[in-house]
């Protein structure tokens, strides 16, 4: 009997591939085939790196000085993406959760999505040490199907039906999962390595031929878009590759300029002399054809809606209080942009901004009201002997003794994603209530059974880097830990 494809290229060799290399080959390998899959993918990077050249090469702005003194370098910009792929069953969270380890991604966040109309709930599989972010902050934006939440029991019935009969992994990759958990603690050869890469592709490329009729798709696009994506392919593609950009106005503006059909607002909060939390903004999904089976083996064309072009600007994680002060003043801007007899992307615009005008926009004043995460540094010509015991970190600070660099914010926005999903598939177009109002609410736990493992806490990961820095600082100035954490 041949040896299985896992066996014949077993754990015979003793050197494993470096996690980060390897989640850098699946980057690279999974950008690759999406600008095959999606040209104008391509063009969409030529604009990014155009912009980010610029900017890193003109601009004086304190913003973008802080954010270069961090960790957001030349290397970093020109290989930093996050994906997104949409899921159907525990199942497939499952074995993704397990491919993802692999390469060092691990679940991150509970995003809820229910509240904008979209009978999902998602994480973030991504790095999760500043050692790793470094090398490649590569993050995969995974949202899960909630039935549950499908008011039309037929279509929900249907799409499980669908979902439970498909597999989107080869057996290859299954074996080789199986092996390497199993004998090698999830590190790869570089043989394995190689066909891990490729056949992991073939669960996120597109495939053109849907798993369900033409009447199925429909029944199933009528009840929500993003039910047919979901539930009628037979794999979970890929949706977008997102590039970050230093200046997303500039770069909205550039593909505006080379008619790329742009989403008429840029999600998130509004432009600040100091950035928090994440931007973003795309072009609309892109009309693809497709092949429905039919009866006697024909095939049937149409078309789907699915894939588009995102980019994202980040800035500064903020703490649980400035998420506090985030969330209430977005939901003031909301009331007044509802309230508006003009609610159109420019007035929304101005009224985000004259809301946010309540959020400090300084870094120092980010700093003092621990609005901000932030990694400390000792001054190079800091004196630890001129120091009293007691001195706190705002003295520290004022003294330049310590500098503070703002801790870029890794993670997502449920109420940004959803505007991104919402514009792309136009969800608004379903036919009645999609979702019953009593039923639109969190389950992380529901989130965390179907994956089969505990989500991790953005907040702790950012305080855990905050408080090491500040315990190296007080170390190296011999100073109390506490002084420096309160």
């Amino acid at each position: 009997m041949a040896p299985s494809t896992a066996n014949s290229i077993g754990h015979l060799q003793h050197e494993y591939i470096d996690t980060d290399d390897l989640r850098t080959a699946f980057a690279l390998a999974m950008s690759a085939m999406y600008k095959r899959e999606v040209p104008l993918y391509g063009t969409l990077i030529r604009i990014v790196r155009t912009t980010n050249d610029e900017t890193l090469a003109t601009s004086c702005d304190a913003r973008i000085t802080a954010l270069k003194n961090g960790d957001v370098g030349r290397e970093r910009l020109d290989l930093e993406r996050h994906g997104a792929i949409r899921l159907g069953t525990p199942f497939e969270l499952q074995t993704v959760r397990r491919i993802f380890a692999i390469i060092g991604l691990y679940p991150v966040g509970y995003y809820d999505l229910s509240p904008a109309g979209l009978p999902m709930h998602a994480t973030c599989f991504r790095p999760t040490t500043s050692a790793a972010l470094k090398k490649n902050p590569f993050r995969v934006f995974t949202t899960l199907l909630r039935p549950e939440l499908l008011k039309d029991a037929e279509s929900r019935d249907i799409a499980l039906d669908l979902l439970s009969r498909r597999c989107i992994f080869s057996s290859e990759l299954l074996e080789l999962l199986g092996v390497v958990e199993k004998n090698q603690g999830g590190h790869l050869s570089q043989t394995q390595g190689d066909v891990f890469v490729r056949e992991a592709m073939k669960t996120f490329g597109w495939r053109p031929v849907a798993a369900a009729s033409r009447e199925i798709y429909q029944k199933m696009k009528d009840e929500h878009p993003i039910l047919a994506d979901v539930a009628c392919f037979r794999s979970s593609h890929i949706n977008h590759l997102t590039p970050r950009t230093l200046d997303i106005s500039a770069a909205q503006e550039r593909m505006k300029a080379e008619g790329l059909a742009v989403k008429d607002r840029i999600e998130g909060p509004p432009v600040r002399q100091c950035p928090i939390l994440l931007r973003q903004t795309s072009f609309l999904a892109l009309e693809e054809r497709i092949l429905f089976p039919g009866s006697d083996s024909e095939m049937t064309e149409g078309f789907h809606k699915a894939r588009f072009g995102e980019i994202e600007e980040r800035g500064a994680a903020v703490t649980r209080e400035g998420r506090k002060l985030y969330d209430r003043l977005l939901e003031e801007a909301m009331r007044k942009t509802a309230k508006s007899v003009t609610s159109g992307p420019i007035e929304h615009s101005q009224i985000l901004s004259e809301v946010f005008q309540q959020y400090p926009d300084t870094w120092k004043e980010l700093c003092r009201r621990r609005l901000v995460y932030f990694t400390f540094r000792c001054a190079v010509n800091a004196k630890a002997e001129s120091l009293p015991i007691g001195t706190t970190r705002d003295e520290l600070l004022a003294q330049r003794v310590l500098e503070a660099v703002p801790i870029t914010y890794e993670d997502f926005l449920p109420l940004s994603a959803a505007g991104i999903f919402q514009s792309n598939l136009q969800s608004g177009s379903a036919k009645g209530v999609d979702i019953e109002e009593e039923a639109a609410c969190p389950d992380k736990i529901g989130y965390e059974n179907a994956l089969g493992g505990t989500l991790l806490d953005l907040d702790k990961l950012y305080e855990e880097t905050q408080v090491a820095s500040l315990k190296t600082c007080a170390l190296e100035l011999g100073l109390g830990e506490q002084d420096l954490l309160n």
